[in-house]
């Protein structure tokens, strides 16, 4: 679960068949998911049981296992997995939906902090499983998320800025994301309120840019 924000896996789980027992997966399986996210967000990844995800799902233990093959783990890494995508759709459509780069930085960037400081699961673990969540931000760990970050970012940001520019602005914009949403401290900046990232936009991100056509 240490990577259910900010895991780089964003590929969708493919059904292989289609019909009524492939639809009936499918609910069982959002139904589970749904379940061990609320578990995970009670009690966090260690206390958690699948007997805990089942009873939360008003399953049995045996449909756990059918529908999410590889135990705990398994569902564990489903969810991480399911998570994630949500996490970078949502801010990619932020940032498509913007008209400047100015609102695209800031929409994107706030919706970043909002997917993680609002997700009830990630903040119970960066408060008393830190360890499940922290070195996944780290060194060669923390490359994937920033390439992930920038493979979602970069394009809407494109349209303003040279693809380089683009990729490198969407780094440094995800770095600011993370600093703020996982090590807050005293700092008066919310990264999920619109109007204090636009402050920081406007402060620390927009005076290092050179959109296309200025000199």
């Amino acid at each position: 679960m240490s990577t259910a924000i900010l895991a780089p896996e964003q590929a969708p789980d493919v059904v292989g068949d289609a019909g009524p027992e492939a639809a009936r997966r499918s609910v069982n399986e959002t139904r589970l998911l749904d379940a061990a996210l609320r578990c995970i967000a009670r009690w966090g990844v260690s206390k958690t049981t699948l007997d805990d995800v089942a009873r939360e799902a008003g399953v049995s233990r045996a449909t756990v296992y059918r529908v999410v093959p590889g135990g705990r783990e398994g569902l564990v890494e489903k969810l991480a997995r399911r998570e994630a995508r949500r996490y970078f759709t949502a801010v990619g459509e932020a940032m498509a939906a913007a008209t400047t780069l100015e609102d695209t930085l800031v929409a994107g960037m706030a919706e970043a902090g909002r997917g993680i400081l609002g997700h009830e699961a990630l903040q119970y673990l960066l408060a008393h499983e830190p360890e499940a969540v922290l070195p996944r931000l780290a060194f060669a760990k923390l490359d994937e998320v920033l390439a992930v970050s920038a493979a979602v970012a970069a394009p809407p940001l494109e349209r303003w800025l040279a693809p380089d520019d683009a990729r490198r602005t969407a780094e440094w914009a995800a770095r600011l994301v993370l600093s703020f949403a996982c090590t807050p401290g005293d700092s008066d900046i919310r990264i999920d309120n619109a109007a204090s990232v636009r402050r920081l936009v406007r402060a620390f991100v927009l005076p290092g840019l050179r959109p296309r056509g200025t000199t």
